[in-house]
């Protein structure tokens, strides 16, 4: 059975046990949808446009937190947010099942599949609920950037770890969905999300420059490069959100400062990367869209 079909299958059938969790929070997914609407073509943006439901009122960042919000509706959706790894070595052949062991039910697998009905726009035979596919595309790709989605099965990507951060009990996923970024808001942006996504926009154009043809590096043509974010998002798991974050660790300054840049970076990766999967499939542009801006 293709993997192109599987969701519709699976709509009443597949019960999700994972935790709840926003990747990036209502915050980071806006930040992630705003930033890619800028490297649109003219025929993407048209595209899109001709694709979001009217709530969006023509933007795609209303709508990115849209996947979390009917998670409750479309249960089997659940496992398509995240991967579970056994260790800090991530392998799609291993990870990439939900609980029932369907292949395919985990972000790298809904990414590709949305990618691939996304292909069919224009045709008149086509079969797919294309909104929803848009609205789904645009939240998983910044889900597989943040690092946590990519954590580890034994505490369910950060879930079960206890922290406080600053004086708040919480759970180190959460402090990597929202506790970051809104700290970040708060004491750097005067709680204005525009200017974060300003000064991180600042950072794509002149900081990470030099980065750009990295991140949209994909010889894919045909599906997405999905699967190196994934491993990205592993890698920086291990590397820098689990250190330092013991069961009922108090998590400070030292760690909120180093690991900032790192939540900024990903969340312009993942908006520089979600424009280039889009331009892709409705424009078949795979020029460098961030240098000819």
């Amino acid at each position: 059975m293709g993997l192109l079909v599987f969701l519709h299958i699976f709509l009443l059938s597949v019960i999700a046990t994972a935790p709840w969790a926003d990747a990036w929070g209502k915050h980071g997914h806006f930040m992630v949808c705003k930033i890619a609407e800028k490297y649109f073509t003219e025929k993407t943006a048209k595209a899109v446009l001709d694709l979001l439901p009217k709530s969006a009122e023509g933007e795609l960042a209303s709508v990115c937190s849209w996947a979390d919000e009917i998670r409750f509706h479309y249960r089997w959706s659940s496992p398509l947010h995240y991967i579970n790894t056994p260790n800090c070595t991530y392998k799609y052949s291993r990870d990439c099942f939900n609980d029932r062991g369907q292949e395919g039910m985990c972000v790298v697998g809904a990414i590709n599949n949305y990618t691939e009905q996304l292909r069919s726009y224009g045709d008149s035979s086509d079969r797919y609920n294309l909104t929803e596919s848009l609205m789904f595309l645009a939240h998983f790709v910044g889900d597989v950037h943040q690092p946590l989605h990519v954590g580890l099965e034994a505490d369910e990507g950060g879930n079960t770890i206890i922290v406080h951060w600053y004086r708040r009990k919480t759970n180190l996923h959460h402090v990597w969905d929202t506790e970051i970024i809104d700290t970040a808001t708060r004491d750097f942006y005067d709680d204005n999300i525009n200017s974060m996504i300003e000064s991180i926009q600042r950072n794509i154009t002149n900081g990470w420059s030099d980065e750009i043809d990295h991140w949209e590096n994909c010889h894919n043509k045909y599906k997405t490069c999905a699967n190196d974010y994934a491993i990205e998002s592993n890698h920086l798991a291990c590397r820098y959100a689990y250190k330092d974050a013991e069961q009922d660790s108090t998590l400070a300054d030292d760690y909120f400062f180093s690991r900032l840049p790192i939540v900024e970076e990903r969340i312009a990766q993942a908006g520089v990367r979600l424009a280039l999967i889009l331009n892709r499939i409705f424009d078949g542009s795979v020029d460098d869209m961030i240098q000819s801006s």
